[in-house]
């Protein structure tokens, strides 16, 4: 079977995904995964997607389209994580290629993401995925 991206609505696809997206955030609580997702989902538009094959998770993303007055109707990537067992193998190039055609189809004018500093090789992919760097984003805990 090969592998196919997955729209995750329900809250067993959403909580197969907790594995995998909690190697990008590791503050994340299993218990409050899925009650945080739905919320998102209900006031931000928030939509989670995974590569499956084999019905396991390989890769997932999170996103929304949303609007502002900087970048008009854009579509942002909030979470974007292959699993570590399963990088390398084009997973997540299957993924971006999805989250591209889905900004297009939402007449999106443009694709955004924030990556940590420190996360090179996923910057070593947005940029041979064509994405440029045009910003700084900071942030104040408060």
């Amino acid at each position: 079977m090969g592998s196919i991206v997955k729209l995750m609505q329900t809250d067993a696809e959403i909580m197969l995904t907790f594995r995998t997206i909690k190697q990008l955030r590791p503050h994340l609580i299993e218990d409050d995964f899925l009650e945080k997702i739905k919320r998102m989902q209900a006031t931000y538009g928030y939509h989670l997607v995974a590569v499956i094959e084999d019905d396991e998770v390989k890769a997932a993303a999170g996103y929304r389209v949303t609007e502002s007055l900087a970048w008009g109707r854009y579509f942002y990537v909030d979470d974007l994580i292959t699993d570590e067992g399963s990088r390398r193998k084009g997973y997540a190039k299957t993924l971006w290629d999805w989250l591209i055609e889905q900004a297009k189809i939402n007449n999106c004018e443009e694709f955004h993401l924030d990556s940590g500093v420190q996360r090179f090789d996923a910057h070593r992919f947005y940029l041979k995925c064509g994405l440029d760097i045009t910003c700084h984003h900071f942030q104040k805990s408060l």
